[in-house]
């Protein structure tokens, strides 16, 4: 596999044609920014962020409910708002397939900072199935894709949930500009996707397999009594410039992760993701996400030093399912799957409920 020496986007991935002196067609001829409807709002983003604040900043017993996966992002960002901003914060973590290291991480921030944390633990069960059922269904896009934009509705409601309960008026989330896509996300949630819209996937309130209780997980405004006061669910690092390796140095600097190692995304995400990694990289022939962090490269958000060793590092542990890439085989023992099961089926959409962003 070739790959461009300014960004290392592989030679697979569909529109790269690389030329003889191993340049991308994206770095030979840069067209908008991917982050463009992240970019280019930053500064009414961060004025917005800021009135906020300031103006629910002690209204209720929680300021905010801060979503912790313990990843470096979602570490940073709770040291953002209980240190430099004041608030109180409650932490809140849904407890599916997080590894032992980011556990480790939420331990050890949750203690230095002294912050409330709640973990919901949902059935073990109930995940199994639907990601069984999802990577033996995947939308065209792969695994990836199919997965998190169920999995991510899922714990994301489990927030909305809490914090509507709780009347916390604020929910913070620790996504990077270009996480989630802009048609979901663009700083935060528009109105009528918290207020009006049930997120349950099409596909799976339709395919027979699921029951209403099984699709009641997914968040639906329509279950609450009208006058109900939803929070607002906003993404901080939309606002403000990120970068991936200035955070990463940042959550070891401050003594919220032992090492370097606890602050690496490799290290830090779900373990299923290697078994998502596998099917696609033996689908379309290249890392789901190395478009992204290509991206990312070429307009100076992440290290291409850092990637350009680590991502053949993790490509080898995929493709032979050794040291951090056996979680692929863990995954699938788990979920009671063979390799051969994992495979795409349905149309692109198939699991997108009508997202709709009014930012």
């Amino acid at each position: 596999m070739r790959q461009c020496k300014k960004c290392i986007l592989p030679d697979t991935v569909p529109g790269s044609n690389i030329n003889a002196d191993g340049v991308c067609e994206f770095c030979r001829n840069p067209t908008k920014s991917h982050l463009e409807p992240w970019e280019k709002n930053r500064a009414k983003f961060e004025a917005d962020l800021e009135e906020t604040i300031q103006r629910t900043k002690g209204k209720s017993e929680y300021d905010a409910l801060v979503c912790l996966s313990g990843g470096k992002d979602s570490l940073y960002l709770l040291y953002r708002l209980k240190v430099e901003y004041g608030l109180k914060v409650l932490a809140f973590t849904t407890d599916i397939n997080l590894p032992d290291i980011a556990w480790e991480n939420i331990k050890r921030t949750i203690a230095k900072l002294e912050i409330d944390h709640l973990v919901y633990r949902p059935s073990d069960a109930f995940y199994r199935k639907i990601f069984s059922y999802i990577l033996r269904h995947q939308e065209e896009r792969g695994a990836v894709y199919s997965i998190s934009y169920v999995y991510a509705p899922l714990f994301e409601g489990d927030a909305l949930q809490i914090a509507t309960d709780k009347r916390i008026p604020l929910i913070f989330a620790g996504y990077s500009p270009g996480q989630p896509e802009p048609e979901r996300m663009v700083y935060e949630f528009s109105r009528q996707l918290v207020e009006n819209i049930d997120w349950t996937p099409p596909h799976l309130k339709t395919c027979g397999e699921f029951t209403e209780q099984d699709l009641s997980r997914f968040w639906n405004p329509h279950r609450y009594p009208a006058g109900t006061v939803f929070p607002r669910y906003i993404a901080p690092f939309h606002a403000c410039k990120y970068s991936q390796e200035e955070i990463m140095k940042k959550v070891v600097d401050l003594g919220l992760v032992q090492d370097s190692k606890h602050a690496s995304p490799v290290f830090s995400n779900y373990p299923i993701q290697w078994l998502l990694m596998y099917s696609d990289l033996a689908q379309f022939g290249y890392n789901p996400y190395n478009p992204e962090f290509s991206a990312l490269i070429r307009e100076g958000k992440a290290s291409l030093r850092y990637w350009k060793v680590m991502m053949p590092v993790i490509n080898f542990m995929i493709k032979n399912k050794v040291f951090m890439g056996k979680h692929a085989t863990k995954s699938l023992n788990w979920l009671d799957l063979k390799t051969d099961q994992l495979k795409i089926t349905l149309p692109k959409g198939a699991y997108d409920p009508p997202f709709i962003n009014n930012n």
